[in-house]
């Protein structure tokens, strides 16, 4: 090899290095939880000591009412929100927090067999799914509208299914001590190669899948258990079998998506809560799945899912009512007035930290080892992982009340830029 040719395959080598890291840190976040749905993120918090995040948001808008939390895409960020008995579905800029397009339809502000706490929520609470090839948008109402959005057409609406008029859905039973709830679709669909699947919640079946390209209903689960309350549907491997798992109002269901056995039941686990408050989302990791709630569990436990069944590795007397758990270089960490780290082998508690974040609260690592958390009513921190800090809760900064309401969106870091939402449909962004 010519000795001039070393240098510059160097120069190469170092290019394509820097050229794949850009790439890699500016991943979109196209539904539930981010790229990979389990709230880890391959972008820095860019933290360099002093004032975190900038004083100064890039932009500020408002989408109106609902607890859907917002993704992003490109240079597009979708959401929604409701608004004089409509629900809307914004295409905004996210460079400038332009408009580009809104699409609207009628919907009651709560999901038609609603009832209880409706002085903490209204509108829709499940986040947008985006098919990146189509470029079709997926959303689901809090009163069973599953639609489906052309964003390359300024989000003209494909076709529309309302699962509450198609299936007779009922409300939910009471389970738990307490009394009934009920607060409509709250559940984000998940998009896996031609379908989509939703948690229905139909005695026909938990789950349905439906075509994404006419949203013909394609098969249903095996399950027919109610829907539960939680956030989003998570894709597992069991096995080497592509499945799903969701919280339903009484179990956590593991369910498969390979061609002939769609819908049948691999494991469940039994999981209720008062008043079917299991909103947290589980997590995967591998065959592992993470789940917690508070009301009448005041836990969190780890489940080990084969073929075989389910079984329960660990469990402690810690809980999430909201914040779904994130598992980060074997640790667990949520935020529920307060952040927890646990050892994700052993379910060990390492350390406990924080005041003021309420019940209200997301939060999401990143790829420095820190943790982004989104609480209360617009608290905004930032927070050693044990990687940096093993021994106890280490915060480097906090911004407070930088919204106004609770803050039951979640969290979103896309591009090197962190959106922050609250349940009026007020939104800020900031360039980290």
């Amino acid at each position: 090899m010519p000795k001039h040719s070393q240098p510059f395959r160097r120069f190469l080598f170092l290019l394509t290095l820097f050229s794949s890291s850009a790439v890699a840190h500016a991943d979109d976040w196209p539904h539930w939880r981010g790229l990979n749905r389990n709230g880890n993120v391959n972008e820095s918090s860019r933290w360099k000591g002093g004032i975190w995040p900038p004083d100064k948001a890039v932009w500020s808008t408002n989408v109106n009412s609902g607890g859907s939390g917002p993704i992003v895409v490109g240079n597009c960020l979708y959401t929604m929100g409701w608004k004089d008995d409509q629900d809307h579905v914004y295409c905004i800029d996210t460079s400038s927090g332009r408009e580009i397009w809104k699409q609207s339809y009628h919907c009651p502000p709560f999901g038609r067999h609603s009832e209880g706490d409706k002085g903490l929520y209204l509108g829709p609470s499940s986040c947008p799914s985006l098919d990146s090839k189509t470029g079709h948008l997926y959303t689901l109402s809090t009163d069973g509208d599953l639609n489906c959005w052309d964003t390359r057409n300024k989000g003209k609406r494909v076709w529309s299914v309302n699962l509450y008029d198609v299936y007779k859905v009922k409300q939910r039973p009471k389970v738990g001590r307490r009394r009934l709830r009920d607060y409509g679709y709250t559940t984000a669909p998940l998009l896996h190669r031609d379908i989509v699947v939703a948690e229905v919640g139909d005695d026909e079946g938990n789950l349905m899948a439906f075509s994404k390209l006419t949203g013909k209903r394609l098969w249903t689960s095996e399950s027919k258990d109610p829907a539960g309350h939680t956030g989003g549907i998570v894709p597992i491997v069991v096995d080497g079998l592509p499945c799903v798992a969701v919280l339903t109002i009484r179990n956590l269901l593991v369910a498969r998506l390979d061609e002939s056995h769609e819908g049948e039941t691999v494991a469940e686990f039994p999981w209720v809560t008062d008043f079917a408050n299991n909103v947290a989302t589980p997590t995967v990791l591998n065959n592992s799945v993470v789940i917690t709630s508070e009301y009448n569990q005041y836990a969190i436990t780890r489940i080990d899912v084969t073929r075989s069944g389910a079984k329960q590795i660990w469990k402690q007397p810690y809980a999430s009512g909201v914040c779904p758990p994130v598992i980060y270089n074997g640790h667990v960490y949520w935020c529920w007035r307060g952040v927890y780290c646990l050892n994700f082998q052993t379910g060990k508690p390492i350390w406990r930290g924080g005041r003021g974040f309420g019940d209200t609260a997301s939060c999401i690592a990143t790829s420095d080892g820190r943790l982004i958390v989104w609480g209360r009513r617009g608290d905004l921190a930032l927070v050693e992982t044990a990687d940096h800090s093993p021994m106890k809760f280490t915060e480097l900064a906090r911004q407070r009340r930088i919204l106004k309401n609770d803050v039951w969106p979640h969290i979103v870091l896309s591009g090197g830029r962190l959106y922050c939402k609250d349940r009026d449909g007020n939104m800020k962004c900031f360039a980290l």
